[in-house]
């Protein structure tokens, strides 16, 4: 489900504080002829965001050129986990771009080589290969073409079958988006490939029976044997929450797995690079996958995914068979170099999981405030989310997300537009620089939007 956002200047208050500037009309009017321009020329799914046309975004801060600046809390969809523009990553890009190497396609670079290196050392054992990409979306579809051909190798043509979750999200590729768990984006596939299931996710909320039996339950209904099922890819956290899968389900699955020769691929695109508090968020589960997906926080900033696996599962295709014409761009491995230097150096890791109780307090804060229409919040590390429900029920409640989301743009605080399969959750997640205050400030507005609008919706 999704709604636009007003196009409409808007009288609001003005906003000074230590973190949040707000001094003029939103949108701005000078700005519309930019947002016409873009209604014109692109499609229209391009419109599900807030009305503010980016200047320019350092560190924790969003500005428009009209002298407004917002506390960021999109991290321009989980991407800036360093921080925006952080100089480590800027002088990185331009002391690459100045060396005159900006693309090589495969041939192998320094900075490639530099760069996978670093990746495996980061990886657990006995996860030492790296196959370096564009976006999640490559990765997700790179993840599954590999455990179907070690389906194929190890089990024959019958271990095709690739198992992913309800509510799930992996990109919107063909394979991808089969592989995740939300049946409206899939509408225009039409021919879905019948060896793709979709198994309840145990969030212990809209699936309240987390156990693990649920899982071989719903293999047994569609006729999945384990002997025929090639990968489990599950997000380390469900983004659409985030909502984590209990500890035990996961060790289970883990076991099930190893057990059946099934490949355990974890998506770690929004979980990965110290956003959860754990540099990896499978951590959290004393696991280890066959194969990681990452994506966004690898740069903070410049396209670049990867997929680290076992070396038996990774270099199944000969030479020149598994490529991608941007692979490991020069440019980009340098961003990711600097912002690995970055977290690590800094422990930002550190300073979001200090900071994890902090939201989670917070959100909870709310949710006893509106119990009625709070139906569910979650926190790890600095990623949140506050979901939405009607009155009374347990039904999605799309317009007060989209009211919450839109009051926090008025008052200087950014999120992105509700997210989850029914356009639910307001969702949480600062660059890892932010410090408590600036934190504390947010869930302060995070509020008072949040009683506005439940106030204007529920009097309506």
């Amino acid at each position: 489900m999704s709604k636009e956002f007003s196009t409409v200047p808007r009288e609001v208050p003005r906003v000074e504080t230590k973190y949040r500037r707000i001094a003029t009309p939103l949108p701005h009017p000078d700005s519309l002829p930019t947002l016409a321009t873009l209604r014109r020329f692109e499609p229209q799914s391009m419109r599900g965001q807030l009305p503010i046309v980016w200047d320019r975004a350092e560190d924790i801060f969003v500005y428009d050129r009209y002298g407004n600046r917002w506390l960021d809390w999109s991290s321009g969809v989980l991407v800036t986990n360093a921080g925006h523009g952080a100089p480590e990553i800027r002088q990185a890009i331009i002391a690459q771009v100045n060396r005159g190497l900006l693309h090589n396609y495969c041939f192998p670079s320094e900075e490639r080589a530099r760069l996978v290196e670093q990746l495996a050392a980061l990886a657990p054992e006995p996860l030492q290969k790296v196959f370096l990409l564009t976006t999640g979306s490559e990765a997700t579809e790179c993840a599954i073409k590999l455990a179907r051909a070690h389906g194929l190798r190890t089990g024959g043509r019958r271990k095709i079958g690739i198992v992913g979750f309800e509510r799930a999200f992996h990109g919107r590729t063909l394979g991808a988006q089969q592989a995740g768990g939300m049946a409206g984006q899939k509408a225009w596939i039409v021919n879905e490939d019948p060896a793709i299931l979709n198994v309840p996710f145990p969030d212990g909320y809209w699936q309240p029976d987390t156990r693990f039996d649920t899982f071989l339950t719903a293999l047994e209904q569609r006729g999945f044997a384990p002997e025929g099922i090639a990968g489990v890819m599950m997000e380390t956290y469900q983004g659409v929450g985030p909502d984590f899968a209990p500890l035990e389900y996961v060790r289970r699955l883990a076991a099930w797995c190893q057990e059946h020769r099934v490949v355990l691929v974890f998506d770690e695109v929004q979980a990965g690079f110290g956003r959860t508090g754990k540099f990896w968020g499978f951590e959290h589960y004393g696991v280890t996958p066959d194969l990681i997906c990452c994506g966004k926080g690898i740069t903070s900033s410049l396209p670049l995914s990867a997929v680290i696996g076992r070396a038996e599962i990774m270099d199944q295709f000969p030479p020149g068979s598994m490529t991608s014409t941007h692979t490991g761009n020069p440019v980009c491995c340098a961003a990711a170099l600097g912002n690995l230097q970055k977290i690590l150096r800094e422990d930002l890791t550190g300073n979001a999981a200090a900071l994890g109780p902090v939201l989670l307090a917070g959100l909870q804060r709310i949710q006893s405030e509106h119990p009625d229409v709070v139906g569910h919040v979650t926190a790890r590390g600095l990623v949140g989310g506050l979901q939405t429900v009607r009155p009374g029920v347990k039904e999605p409640w799309h317009e007060l997300a989209h009211g919450i989301i839109e009051r926090c743009f008025h008052k200087g605080l950014l999120m992105f537009a509700p997210v989850g399969a029914w356009g639910q959750t307001v969702k949480i997640a600062p660059p890892l620089t932010t410090p408590r205050d600036a934190l504390e400030e947010g869930l302060q507005v995070l509020e008072e939007a949040t009683n506005e609008a439940v106030a204007a919706l529920c009097s309506a």
